[in-house]
């Protein structure tokens, strides 16, 4: 291989050792806005899309010691997204973008060095993103300590209105950690 080609090589190998998945997308039809509008979204999730001939996408693959895509996944006009972050948000992202401008088409993906079909990230970009999850837990994890502290506080209430000082300034600092938290 000429030394330009092993230079590219070696650059896509990066970007597959630093990231911790790869999409292949068949990007055929775009317009040059479209893929500019494309790497600007991908770019908000920490996401990159590169154009990359078949050849030399296989070759990196090998040397960054990754799957072997199969020929079918690896013909035609290929771009490849990579990034240092959630790859969901990327996945969502192209299937977004699909459903608004019909392109481009996702093929396969390689996270955490496993192979992912076109159907698995679909059902993955449908995900909520890892940030509502966290909150979402959160939420649940809060929820019966605040509970917790609302049945003291009326027990307290209920119990002759007059509940010692201590008790009430207990269920009142177990809600403020709850909300806290």
């Amino acid at each position: 291989m000429r030394k330009e080609k092993l230079s590219v090589v070696k650059n896509i190998e990066g970007w597959l050792q630093s990231s911790p998945y790869l999409i292949v997308t068949d990007y055929t039809g775009l317009k040059v806005d479209q893929f500019s509008e494309l790497r600007n979204r991908l770019a908000a999730v920490s996401g990159e899309i590169h154009v990359v001939k078949n050849t030399y996408i296989r070759r990196a693959l090998k040397e960054a010691r990754l799957p072997e895509l199969d020929e079918k996944e690896l013909q035609g006009q290929t771009a490849v997204v990579c990034g240092a972050k959630d790859f969901a948000a990327a996945a969502k992202v192209l299937k977004n973008f699909k459903a608004e401008f019909q392109k481009p088409d996702i093929r396969i993906g390689i996270v955490d060095k496993a192979v992912m079909a076109q159907d698995m990230l679909l059902t993955i970009a449908d995900l909520p993103s890892l940030e509502a999850l966290r909150t979402k837990l959160v939420i649940l994890i809060n929820t019966p300590a605040t509970q917790l502290a609302q049945i003291i506080k009326a027990k307290l209430e209920k119990d002759g209105g007059g509940a010692p000082a201590e008790a009430e300034a207990s269920a009142d600092a177990a809600s403020a950690e709850a909300k806290t938290e």
